[in-house]
């Protein structure tokens, strides 16, 4: 039999744990409007499910007075839990107990159930809240983060990896998240940087405050790092619980499937009337994707970065696909190179994960200017056409209006192994729109005219009636159909079904070289 003082021993060390940096410290963080890492992790996970590992865990650093300083568990809460029913795993950083540095045990820890996550093919969710680095340990914290970062990159195309900034996140911590598959920022308590304000007004006299450098819609709307902002924590933990819905569990398998009571065959005669006229006047590309997709239900990412490209998820007949779009209602559906990295970044998860990809197109061309030439719009751009060309998942493209020169190929075009390409009539598919076109083509021919603007008006005519429509396309093969658009919904959804069991190869190699 146990001898009661063990027993007593173990019930001190478990509430040692679970009080962390202790109840000031925890009120702190909730003046603060943060959650404590355990509460973050009761509302992220369903009810009763999470199982924790390395409670007892303690730091074994004795320089600089820590001996004094060791809490069980030390700053980070680790282990696994459920979310709709489906195993996860998850870290917490305390920011409680010693502001959730990371120390050598600590990062033992994230490493354990990173490594438990690859063998058992699960995702991995980190709710990050440090001050960085614990100084105190010297090079075993770094070490630390090398170890997870190696984690990372293995792990990347295997399981989904989830990051949430929930406070300071800064220095070398920020490279973990930045390797992991999405990046959640919670708004007025976030923010990420390489190196703080202090330093840069050093380096460079720049003056500039946390939020503008590093927090959430700097890195949502500017960089890119973010791909989603909360208004607060829970509303952070709800989102990822959504985004989780999305996705398998590893890519090995498909995501999951739900019932709808949306009718697969359901038309909608609005998006008729969707297109303009007039092929210079925007319209909201979201508006058709709402319409299209079952209960008008569409996950978004990067809401507020590149927004002339829109990326998200949502589902078809009750299974999720990865939607890709241009945005007529921003740079006139233009692709640049934010809209481009943006676009293949998330074209090439889809792909590592299974999940098809239903693209909406209505794109001019690439942006023009000295600005996205000098910047590489040649490189970037590139790297759309290879994320579509490289994928092997079920691929279905509609345009819906201009599919214009180089941009109509990267778009998911056939060329590059679409598999069904739909047009509505109002597409037109050229090399480039027809103004542009006639003053090329039709050049001589216009400065002799004597009413140089009646001849243009009439040659543009001609050539929109000619090539800048989807039947000339859909006469070789190009299109597969042009389609009324009220029926978009059921033919996406009977290519899909069609496609379900697609399977389609590379050729062998270790890895392609995108061009980064």
């Amino acid at each position: 039999m146990v001898p009661m003082n063990r027993l007593d021993e173990l019930r001190l060390r478990h509430e040692a744990a679970e009080q962390g940096g202790g109840t000031e410290r925890r009120a702190r963080q909730h003046k603060e409007g943060k959650l404590s890492a355990r509460e973050r992790i009761e509302l992220l996970l369903d009810e009763n499910s999470f199982e924790e590992l390395d409670k007892l865990v303690t730091h074994r650093c004795r320089d600089f007075g820590m001996e004094e300083q060791s809490v069980p568990g030390d700053g980070f809460v680790t282990g696994y839990g459920h979310i709709g029913g489906r195993l996860v795993y998850v870290f917490a950083q305390d920011f409680t107990v010693l502001g959730g540095s990371l120390s050598e045990a600590n990062a033992r820890k994230i490493c354990k159930i990173m490594d438990l996550a690859l063998k058992t093919g699960c995702p991995v969710i980190g709710l990050n809240d440090s001050g960085g680095a614990r100084i105190q340990e010297g090079v075993l914290s770094l070490a630390g983060y090398a170890d997870i970062f190696l984690r990372n990159t293995l792990s990347s195309g295997v399981i989904p990896q989830i990051s949430a900034i929930m406070g300071p996140c800064a220095g070398g911590a920020v490279y973990s998240p930045a390797i992991t598959d999405f990046v959640f920022m919670v708004d007025r308590t976030s923010y990420m940087f390489v190196t703080g304000p202090d330093v840069i007004k050093t380096v460079t006299h720049e003056d500039v405050t946390k939020e503008k450098l590093g927090g959430p819609m700097t890195h949502n709307s500017l960089s890119g790092v973010g791909h989603f902002i909360a208004g607060d924590d829970s509303d952070c933990l709800r989102m990822i619980r959504e985004l989780i819905g999305y996705l398998p569990q590893n890519n090995r398998e498909d995501a999951p499937r739900r019932t709808t009571a949306d009718p697969p065959g359901r038309m909608d005669p609005a998006l008729d009337t969707l297109v303009p006229a007039e092929s210079n006047l925007p319209y909201d590309m979201k508006d058709v994707i709402h319409r299209v997709v079952d209960d008008g239900e569409f996950f978004e990412v990067h809401e507020h970065w590149a927004r002339n490209i829109v990326i998200g998820f949502a589902r078809m007949d009750g299974r999720s696909v990865g939607i890709v779009a241009n945005q007529p209602a921003f740079l006139a559906g233009c692709l640049d190179i934010n809209s481009s990295v943006k676009g293949a970044r998330f074209v090439r998860f889809c792909d590592a994960f299974n999940i098809p990809l239903v693209t909406f197109e209505d794109v001019p061309g690439f942006l023009p200017g000295t600005e996205q030439e000098f910047g590489g719009i040649i490189r970037h751009g590139a790297k759309l056409l290879y994320a579509f060309a490289e994928a092997t998942v079920p691929k279905v493209t509609v345009i819906t209006r201009k599919a214009y020169g180089g941009a109509y190929c990267v778009m998911g075009s056939k060329h590059i192994r679409t598999d069904v390409n739909l047009a509505w009539p109002t597409a037109e598919i050229a090399v480039m729109g027809p103004e542009g076109a006639v003053n090329i083509v039709y050049r001589r021919e216009l400065a002799a005219a004597a009413d140089q603007d009646a001849a243009r008006a009439q040659k543009v005519e001609e050539f929109r009636e000619r090539f800048a429509n989807p039947f000339v396309a859909a006469e070789h093969g190009f299109v597969d159909d042009v389609i009324y658009p009220r029926e978009t919904r059921p033919r996406v959804i009977r290519a899909l079904r069609m496609l379900e069991n697609k399977v389609d190869t590379m050729p062998r190699k270790k890895h392609g070289n995108i061009p980064l």
